[in-house]
């Protein structure tokens, strides 16, 4: 049975200015077998758009073709107004940043070494996460999960991208850092970032999201104002986000 996507009116001012991000009639998936299917999503300036879904439903395949990590299968991704077909190397020049579960970090090097890595200014991405000055001569591979994901959100924000993509970037990380890591991807939209969120912690990342899209089977099949959202949660909960679908390889979303 298809389920249709819900008709909900826009945010207010959404339409206003042209995405940052757009993807149109995107398929995208493995060895040309589309795991996601017909996706049309926008991500704007000063936007934190959420990317719902159960495991398997396609989220983290979005997100690596958004990144340019895996080619799209069909359809378009548009950054500020133009089509890119760009490896994720050249995506990441100053236009996306992508933080993933994994913490990218080097674990080696200190954290003053890694922030200097990254391409944004040391002294922004310290103002961003000052818990991190302390933690300068320390080896990255000896601090905290929530440490580095702190170090690897800062560097990517520091960088001044026009789009942060964020894909689990709380997985398994106690609540306070959650609600830490929420805050400064909150605080980093209102200064006009474009955030494009894949979250766990779905009642929290809706906190702080202004659209939310809900991935089914590789399909959205429910979007609208984050505000209406939150209202219907429970209904979201038990409708969208339980179970895992049986059309899609993926084990993480």
């Amino acid at each position: 049975m298809t389920t249709a996507t819900a008709a909900v009116p826009e945010a207010p001012g959404r339409g206003d200015a042209e995405p940052l991000l757009e993807t149109r009639d995107l398929a995208a998936g493995y060895n040309s077998v589309p795991i996601v299917h017909g996706l049309n999503l926008r991500v704007g300036p000063g936007e934190v758009v959420l990317l719902l879904g159960a495991n398997g439903a396609g989220k983290s395949t979005t997100m690596h073709t958004l990144a340019g990590g895996l080619p799209a299968i069909s359809g378009s991704v548009l950054i500020k107004g133009q089509v890119t077909t760009s490896p994720a190397h050249r995506r990441c020049r100053r236009q996306l940043s992508f933080v993933t579960e994994e913490r990218s970090v080097f674990r080696s090097m200190s954290v003053e070494d890694n922030l200097r890595l990254g391409s944004g200014a040391i002294d922004a991405a310290v103002e961003l996460m000052p818990e991190l000055r302390p933690l300068f001569r320390r080896r990255a591979g000896l601090l905290s999960g929530g440490e580095q994901q702190m170090l690897s959100l800062a560097r990517a924000i520091a960088a001044e991208p026009a789009v942060l993509l964020a894909d689990e970037l709380s997985l398994g990380l106690a609540p306070l850092i959650v609600m830490r890591l929420l805050d400064v991807v909150r605080s980093s939209a209102d200064a006009g970032l474009g955030v494009l969120l894949v979250e766990q912690h779905v009642r929290q990342a809706m906190r702080i999201a202004d659209w939310v899209y809900v991935l089914r089977r590789g399909r959205i099949v429910l979007e609208g104002p984050a505000a209406q959202m939150r209202e219907r949660m429970s209904d979201i909960e038990d409708s969208y986000l339980s179970g895992t679908s049986s059309t899609d390889g993926e084990t993480t979303g």
